[in-house]
């Protein structure tokens, strides 16, 4: 009788409010994780499966065949680890793989001429011709590709730690590519770094300044032992910040989001502080937190109007578009337009209606709940349209009115890998913390940390 009574009281427990609501959560989360899986492993293989088999470089962007991406590859490298740690590939097929990209990328062509050729300098051009690896039409010789191309170098230097032949040559590619990189030509003379060369007319004149996704550039060029940039290159660097309030968040602002994540992307800010987040009080993880909630907080308020934008349906950041057109949306002319910088902060606003899931999937460390359950919901009500073989399409804008369409709306038809790399990389962060915890281990990185000032937190264990 004691048995029956014991089960009844389970039963009756099992029924009750409490734990229905607890059964509901369990069911919740396991829809949550289940997404994160299936996005996890349909965006690695866009960084797996379309590889160039010439060069082992990857795509700028897919089913459109245009170049390959020197910063989709930095993200390919980094994706390839996080590929062998989920079981996706094992260690030896990930170790081959980045073995043939750095080799090819060591042995390409370098030097000061205009055709025909990788790179100049330790430094490689934005984009390169599929199957040759050389540059592409007369694209610049890129200091920031070059250097989150760097990023996912040293990130491999790093995690391949073991006595093998193989792991052995890696590190020795990694050191040797980034050792090889003239950090200190490519500041012309100058306080601050020049974005790109041309071997047509020299130096581009725009420089970086802050804050952008140019942070771990700076960083790493500031740690390099044999062309090292001057250590007065961080506070030159701090010295443009635009601190100000934007939708209720004070922080140092930049208006799309890819500013806030790609240097997040492979350094852990979370406990660590320069002089100037010192004194503000926060780190630069508090900082992209908040702006990524003023992106949100911009995309609810929407002062356009344009259609679609929600509390799960939001987020501005480089992207493409649905071209370079102007349309009369209401009573008011809109100008669309193609790939552009898109974002929303006190500096400027660029804005035509179109929402990329990079956005918020490359924001997930920084505003988890709300970034995940963005994607959820973008996937559940656009599917097949934005949700497909590589996970999520680049864009989408539902103000846009294509006259060749029944329906309102424009989606994209590509992926584009530098916003494939941050949906992936950054979900990892979040889950395990996988790319921050090997790049604390880069004597490279560290070294450019404390030269620019950083302390506290995992820079002091």
């Amino acid at each position: 009788m004691k048995f029956v009574i014991s089960y009844l009281i389970l039963f009756l427990l099992f029924l009750s409010p409490g734990c229905i609501q607890s059964r509901q959560d369990l069911s919740s989360d396991l829809i949550r994780d289940e997404f994160i899986d299936d996005l996890k492993v349909r965006t690695f293989n866009y960084f797996w499966e379309l590889a160039d088999e010439s060069t082992w470089q990857v795509p700028d962007r897919y089913p459109k065949k245009t170049f390959t991406s020197i910063a989709a590859t930095g993200f390919g490298l980094a994706s390839y680890i996080v590929g062998i740690e989920n079981d996706y590939i094992s260690r030896e097929e990930g170790a081959e793989r980045i073995y043939n990209t750095l080799n090819w990328l060591w042995n390409s062509k370098q030097g000061p001429e205009s055709e025909d050729i990788t790179g100049h300098k330790g430094f490689y051009y934005h984009f390169l011709n599929y199957d040759t690896g050389t540059r592409h039409k007369t694209v610049e010789l890129s200091t920031v590709d070059t250097g989150l191309l760097m990023a996912g170098i040293l990130a491999c230097q790093s995690y391949f730690d073991k006595d093998t032949t193989i792991e052995k040559d890696i590190r020795a590619l990694a050191d040797s590519l980034f050792l090889r990189v003239e950090w200190d030509w490519a500041m012309n003379g100058q306080e601050h770094m020049s974005m790109g060369w041309y071997p047509e007319k020299g130096f581009i004149p725009a420089k970086w300044t802050g804050y952008n996704e140019a942070m771990i550039l700076i960083i790493m060029a500031m740690g390099s032992p044999t062309h090292p940039i001057p250590d007065t290159a961080w506070d030159s660097w701090c010295k443009t910040y635009q601190w100000a309030d934007f939708y209720g968040y004070e922080h140092v602002n930049f208006t799309p989001l890819f500013g806030h994540q790609f240097s997040h992307m492979f350094i852990d800010f979370r406990s660590i502080q320069d002089k100037y987040m010192k004194e503000k009080g926060i780190n630069y993880f508090e900082n992209s937190t908040r702006g990524t909630l003023s992106n949100r907080a911009y995309c609810m308020d929407n002062p356009p109007g344009f259609t679609g934008y929600s509390p799960d349906t939001w987020g501005l950041t480089a992207c493409d578009g649905p071209g370079y057109t102007k349309q009369l949306v209401g009573q008011d002319t809109i100008q669309f337009w193609g790939y552009r910088a898109r974002g929303a902060s006190s500096c400027r606003v660029v804005d035509d209606g179109t929402i990329a899931p990079a956005a918020a999937g490359g924001s997930v460390p920084f505003a988890p709940d709300y970034c995940i359950e963005a994607l959820m919901s973008m996937k559940k009500q656009f599917g097949d349209s934005l949700y497909h073989n590589y996970g999520f399409k680049d864009a989408f804008n539902l103000t846009f009115r294509d006259e060749k369409k029944d329906k309102p709306g424009w989606f994209d038809t590509d992926y584009i890998g530098i916003d494939q790399g941050p949906i992936l990389l950054q979900m990892e962060n979040y889950q395990t913390g996988l790319v921050w915890n090997i790049m604390k281990k880069n004597k490279y990185i560290v070294a450019g940390l404390k030269k620019a000032g950083f302390a506290g937190g995992w820079l002091e264990e």
